[in-house]
Parts: structure tokens; sequence; C-alpha cells
């Protein structure tokens, strides 16, 4: 397990979440992924009722924050704000570095991440696809583009199937290969 291995922390959360499946989902998947802290802002869902059903103890695993407004929605210092939309000039998700701290905000089911919200942000991503998914899909994409572009992994192979090579820790979590044994 590479989770919790590399620096940093993140959260995720929604705003203006309209469904309790889709919340659980989302904070199912970030207990799964090792998220740091989960947040709602201005939802309009039973957070009681997504707890009693979520199969993980997300919520009593994982800090959750609740926050009725935008304005009241706080991140630690230091923390940068991601927001996932849509839009012209957001950043395809394949070429955005991950900030060491983050917060990904993802918009409600139906709709967009508001512009107050699109302004608090320090950058904005987008998914490559031809239409918008389900919010917990998008936040579990986003969730795992970050796992695999800051966590430690064997190499991919230039052909299909696992790995070829071995991923070596050296205890200060570096990545050496062997090149003397590659070239013999």
């Amino acid at each position: 397990n590479r989770m919790g291995t590399g620096r940093g922390y993140f959260g995720i959360g929604v705003e203006g979440i309209t469904k309790e499946s889709n919340l659980g989902n989302l904070a199912r998947t970030a207990h799964a992924f090792g998220a740091n802290f989960f947040f709602t802002v201005a939802p309009i869902v039973s957070v009681k009722k997504v707890r009693s059903v979520d199969t993980s103890s997300a919520f009593d695993s994982v800090p959750y924050n609740q926050y009725d407004t935008l304005d009241d929605f706080k991140l630690p210092h230091g923390c940068q704000l991601v927001g996932v939309e849509l839009v012209e000039d957001s950043i395809e998700l394949p070429s955005f570095r991950h900030p060491t701290r983050a917060a990904y905000i993802l918009g409600p089911e139906m709709g967009n991440l508001s512009d107050a919200a699109q302004a608090r942000c320090d950058h904005i991503i987008k998914i490559p696809m031809h239409f918008c998914i389900n919010v917990g899909v998008a936040g579990a994409v986003v969730m795992y583009d970050r796992l695999i572009s800051t966590s430690r992994f064997a190499p991919r192979p230039v052909s299909a199937g696992g790995p070829t090579e071995q991923l070596i820790d050296h205890g200060a979590g570096l990545r050496i290969k062997l090149r003397t044994e590659q070239a013999k």
C-alpha cells in the first residue's frame, strides 16, 4: 500500500450536492484513496442519512466539515483549492501537477461549480471527456490521478502487461533503478 507515503495531504468535497447516494459514494471513495479530510459546502441533503448507510465508516475515519455557505468555507493554511469543472480555461487533468497540499471541490449533480467557488480556486481542472459524468465518479478519477502522479510505482512496460522492473525503496522514498544490472 503506497497511499500516504508521499508528502503533503489532500481533501475533497462538493458544493451544493443534492443526492445522498452521490455524497456517500464520494465519501467512501475519499476514504478508500486516503483523503485527509472531506467537506461539503451548502449541501442540499441529509448528511445524517448518508452516515447511516456509510458501509466504510468514512465519516468516522476521515475528518468531515460541513459549511453552510461558501463564505464559511475554510481551508488549512497553505492548502490550494482545485476546482473540478468543465469550463473553457480549465487545465486538462493529465497535464495538471497536483499541489502538495490540495483540496478538490466539485460541483453538484445537474449543475456547475458556482462562479463564486470558481473565483476562490487556485486552479480549475477538467477530466477530458465527451460529456459530464457522475460527481462521485469524477471525484474518483481525480483522486486516482493524484495517487498515480504523486506516489511511487514500478514503471509501466512499453508493451501490454504488468511491470517488468521492480520499484526499489531505499528508505528515503527514492525510486532508483539498478542501471548496472540492466546494462548486462
